[in-house]
């Protein structure tokens, strides 16, 4: 059985832009939805088995969001098959839970409120910092929201932290049967380049042979892999988190590996994904790297 794509819900326009964006990714990867609303909102309206008729209001409207954007992704796309929860926890665990048994998770990039519900503005990243799947925050501008500049970037970074993420960007190009355009940054070190100018001319282009060499591993078994995706390989000098928020602007999706050591209980968000999240023009997926 296919794991679902679980998308988290709080009634928020982030959250329904969200399910829109992951109701078309589930129909171009064959998968199932799940849509989910966690809250802590028992400790504040009493347990679900306490007496007497009425409901807690938080459960009932929990009920309303999640019916509306199953509603939402029926009408979107009627094929793809949609199931819904409501979980009575904090948001970041209930989804980092559920990542456990999904093919990836996705939450909007703002929630609908700082008290209660799924606070997705600060969610997400706590989310993908934990996750053992890949995590999609949905924000960007309409264009890259609605995939026009068929282009998906990836971040080449270090084989401890980029292998998954390579070959998760490669499958996205292959569904959507787009450009996939792979970048690695590179900088000179200050104290390489501040003395001579030949020196610096030299370190440049030694910096520079050492990120296409870095480039060509990365790729080598994922491009073989998929030889029908187009692929564009650079190598860019800047620092990377200005590279990819830069380039973002004309992709449909950015992709950066996130280190997770096993059994690891904190969070391992680095700073290019952490910029990313914050600053990217398009969604961006965090694709854990398990050591």
């Amino acid at each position: 059985m296919e794991l679902p794509l679980v998308v988290g819900v709080d009634g928020s326009a982030s959250s329904l832009t969200a399910v829109d964006w992951a109701v078309d990714e589930a129909a171009r990867r064959g998968l199932p939805l799940r849509l989910v609303y966690a809250s802590l909102w028992e400790r504040y309206e009493g347990s679900l088995l306490s007496d007497g008729p009425a409901r807690p209001s938080e459960q009932v409207m929990a009920e309303h969001i999640v019916a509306s954007a199953a509603e939402r992704a029926r009408l979107r796309d009627p094929e793809v098959k949609t199931t819904t929860d409501i979980l009575p926890q904090d948001a970041a665990e209930a989804l980092v839970g559920a990542g456990d048994t999904a093919f990836a998770l996705v939450t909007g990039a703002r929630g609908r409120s700082e008290l209660s519900g799924l606070l997705l503005g600060s969610v997400g990243p706590a989310v993908a910092a934990r996750a053992y799947c890949p995590v999609i925050v949905v924000r960007g501008d309409r264009a890259g929201l609605a995939g026009t500049h068929e282009r998906i970037l990836v971040g080449a970074g270090d084989p401890d932290t980029g292998g998954e993420a390579v070959r998760f960007a490669f499958e996205e190009a292959r569904a959507r049967g787009c450009v996939l355009d792979v970048v690695r940054a590179w900088r000179c070190p200050l104290h390489e380049t501040a003395d001579h100018r030949l020196r610096a001319g030299d370190s440049a282009d030694r910096h520079a042979q050492q990120a296409s060499a870095a480039l060509d591993a990365a790729l080598s078994g994922p491009a073989a892999d998929h030889p029908d995706v187009l692929l564009r390989r650079t190598a860019v000098e800047g620092p990377a988190r200005k590279v990819l928020v830069d380039r973002s602007a004309a992709a449909d999706l950015v992709v950066i590996g996130a280190r997770r050591p096993q059994g690891h209980a904190g969070h391992q968000l680095g700073r290019v994904a952490h910029r990313l999240l914050h600053h990217a023009q398009c969604p961006v997926a965090v694709v854990p790297e398990r050591s």
